[in-house]
């Protein structure tokens, strides 16, 4: 065992079994992003007031970053490797205890995550002498060591902690969510590097006419054509902030050679990688493919609103449809008008924007010395 594990396992503190808070009805908040809705473990439910009100408990908000490939989803399910599954035991290994997690956004089987964030409650006991409250432990400290403990699974990773008030919710905090959905163009097979990570479309693309169509989108609309069946959004009505298409440099993951590598020294600038055809007159150097990246922002999105976008703006692309096609999509206000949606492999959840408070850790421990007893509270001051 390395050392940091036996300080892991010697600071593992007890918490009791946070349930659930109740969700109350919020109509203008409703987040149906793009995720499957498959039957969800049930869980113990209690009511807010009464977590908010027990000064025991910290609330850490957690940004999470994770390739979606492996995962059946965000939400957890019986007998399937889900992100919040994963999640909550990493976290039940570190407290010795099982905790609950609230995302901020949910995501299909498939879709990846850049950062998406979630909340966890968690009362730290003390193991050696049971009963007694223990300071909340330090954001740096759960960040390690959950990374400790999820470090076998080798495709998630928690990228940032934050203490919070107990009021603070994951989801309906959120300001606006960023997805990015990632297209490669051109005949050649992916790289093994790309699988997985990109839609492969064998068609040129036409930049210009999906940047035109990607005009007809923002704004206040009735996206029913772009709202999947099975959807539970109250409302069709959603305002996309942000909607564009742009091509960007194709490189793959791993390796990396750039333009200035002295292996490409003797290839004409023509040829070099990065451009649309490079390296196809040089052996063991594969063709690149043409890279494009579509950007959606909003506050909340309905069931596969950005993939059903995704599908219609490559069908643009490819010359399948114009961009008065697009027009009479929205119009039509039925999901059997538009093009068939995009694979979720291309799809990233890349940001949530929170107007964050101040970190919440010397308010937590001060918080805590007001509920110690009188024996604890000496202890401390010893």
């Amino acid at each position: 065992m390395t050392q940091f594990a036996k300080r892991i396992s010697e600071c593992s503190e007890q918490a009791s079994k946070i349930p659930e808070e109740k969700e109350e009805d919020h109509q203008n908040d409703s987040v149906e992003e793009e995720e499957e809705y498959p039957e969800e473990v049930p869980e113990t439910r209690t009511v807010t007031e009464v977590m908010s009100t027990n000064k025991r408990i910290q609330r850490y908000l957690i940004a999470v970053e994770y390739i979606g490939t492996r995962f059946s989803g965000s939400q957890k399910q019986l007998n399937c490797r889900t992100v919040v599954g994963v999640l909550e035991e990493a976290f039940h290994k570190f407290i010795g205890q099982p905790v609950s997690i609230s995302l901020s956004s949910r995501t299909d089987a498939g879709v990846h995550a850049a950062s998406n964030v979630c909340h966890v409650d968690v009362e730290r006991i003390s193991k050696r002498k049971p009963g007694e409250v223990l300071p909340p432990h330090d954001s740096s400290v759960v960040r390690r060591a959950v990374n400790h403990f999820l470090q076998s699974e080798g495709d998630i990773m928690v990228t940032d902690v934050r203490c919070v008030p107990s009021d603070f919710h994951a989801r309906f905090r959120a300001q606006e969510r960023t997805y990015f959905y990632r297209i490669l163009s051109g005949p050649e097979p992916l790289s093994v590097f790309e699988k997985d990570r990109a839609w492969h479309v064998t068609e040129e693309l036409d930049l210009r006419a999906m940047q035109e169509a990607c005009k007809v989108l923002v704004g206040c609309h009735d996206f029913s054509s772009f709202r999947a069946s099975g959807c539970q959004a109250n409302s069709p009505i959603r305002t996309l902030d942000e909607l564009h298409v742009s091509e960007v440099v194709s490189t793959a993951l791993f390796p990396s050679i750039n333009q200035d590598s002295p292996v490409l020294s003797s290839i004409d600038n023509s040829s070099k990688l990065g451009m649309p055809n490079g390296g196809s007159n040089v052996f063991g150097i594969r063709k690149k493919h043409r890279s494009y990246e579509v950007t959606a922002r909003a506050r909340s999105f309905l069931y596969h609103q950005v993939r059903l976008i995704v599908g219609v703006l490559k069908a643009v692309g490819t010359g399948e449809l114009t961009v008065s096609d697009v027009e009479r999509i929205l119009k039509a206000k039925t999901v059997t008008a538009a093009s068939p949606m995009a694979p979720a492999c291309g799809l990233s959840l890349g940001f949530v924007k929170y107007d964050l408070p101040e970190d919440d850790q010397t308010d937590a421990a001060e918080s805590l010395e007001t509920c110690l007893d009188p024996v604890s509270r000496k202890r401390r001051l010893q």
